[in-house]
């Protein structure tokens, strides 16, 4: 795809400095453009390499003014940064602007969908599923069985939802989700031998989800698990049966929520925490990556370690964890001198 300085000043509401009829066909960093490439400069630090990009257009404040001879055709808005990322939106857009059903596919004839769809070859729909309009199912995903997809949703190549599952208005299921696997309930018998123990319920998951490559969200063994609306999951999560996070929670890769464990709304959980089952964890909690969570927590706290100590606890005896073998030093020298004495 190829756009003119004039189309995007269009797109931006912004002011051409140059030749409006420069074409560019690709994104890149200041630094790194060349020619047919479109840029932005928002950091005040980066100023002197506007003088020898190559990038055929760069987006820049209204404020701009050249000290020196430019080659690319500039761009004038109000705020650089926030133009750019508008415009990477429009570009996400357009590019993903499929349509149709592509073959071979398998829709099974009791399922329906809305306007405006697009669903890739080799993708399976199974019975009694239900896709709303604007929906985008991208080659090899599968739809399980009763499965419910609101208006807007993305759901990208070779992403799993088992039977079940009900996915709200303005989601994205990035590749390699699976939504609804059964969850991890095994029962012992008196020989050491393991029973598996049926997970009947489902998924739930609201508006306005995004989730991330590989995250995996298991079936509740009876009820749902619960996905609110605005949850915000990284890459490579597990979250397993019966779990419950709250609006507009945001967690980072490689964590992991055992089961029953319920999260509160508007809470930042960094990477690799882990979060044992059957707990509560309470409203804008903060927890800093590679913390063990065991105990329930109330709202507003901050976290980290593992066992996850308050933060500010945590930071004050780090200064004696770090300082450990001095002080065991330390106290042997006095045993030492004392004994001698």
């Amino acid at each position: 795809m190829k756009f003119t300085a004039t189309q995007i000043a269009g797109i931006l509401e912004g002011e051409i400095e140059g030749n409006g009829e420069v074409e560019v066909s690709k994104l890149s960093k200041i630094e790194e453009g060349t020619k047919g490439s479109l840029t932005f400069l928002a950091n005040p630090k980066y100023t002197h390499y506007i003088y020898e990009t190559a990038a055929s257009i760069t987006i820049v404040d209204k404020d701009f003014v050249p000290e020196n001879k430019i080659s690319t055709t500039l761009i004038k808005v109000e705020n650089a940064y926030k133009a750019f990322s508008k415009l990477l939106e429009y570009y996400n857009q357009v590019k993903m602007n499929k349509s149709g059903i592509e073959q071979p596919v398998f829709i099974a004839e009791s399922s329906t969908y809305g306007d405006d769809i697009y669903i890739g070859a080799f993708a399976y729909i199974g019975e009694n599923v239900k896709i709303g309009t604007n929906c985008k199912i991208y080659p090899n995903a599968y739809i399980g069985d009763n499965v419910v997809l609101g208006d807007n949703v993305i759901v990208f190549a070779g992403a799993k939802i088992y039977s079940e599952s009900l996915i709200g208005n303005n989601c994205v299921i990035h590749s390699g989700v699976i939504v609804g696997a059964d969850g991890f309930g095994f029962s012992p018998n008196e020989k050491g031998e393991y029973s598996k123990v049926p997970q009947t319920g489902n998924v739930i998951i609201e508006d306005n989800v995004d989730l991330g490559a590989g995250t995996t969200i298991d079936r509740a063994t009876l009820g749902s698990t619960v996905i609110k609306k605005g949850v915000k999951l990284d890459n490579q999560i597990q979250i397993a049966h019966n779990v419950e996070i709250g609006e507009n929670t945001v967690i980072a890769a490689q964590t992991g929520i055992a089961g029953s464990t319920k999260i509160g709304k508007n809470c930042l959980i960094g990477g690799q925490v882990g979060i044992v089952g059957h707990i509560t964890i309470g409203d804008n909690v903060r927890i800093q990556a590679q913390s063990g969570i065991g105990r329930n927590v109330k709202d507003n706290e901050t976290l980290q370690g593992s066992p996850a100590l308050n933060y500010g606890d945590f930071n004050k005896s780090y200064v004696h964890f770090k300082n450990l073998p001095k002080i065991i030093e330390r106290f042997n020298s006095i045993e030492k001198k004392t004994k001698n004495d």
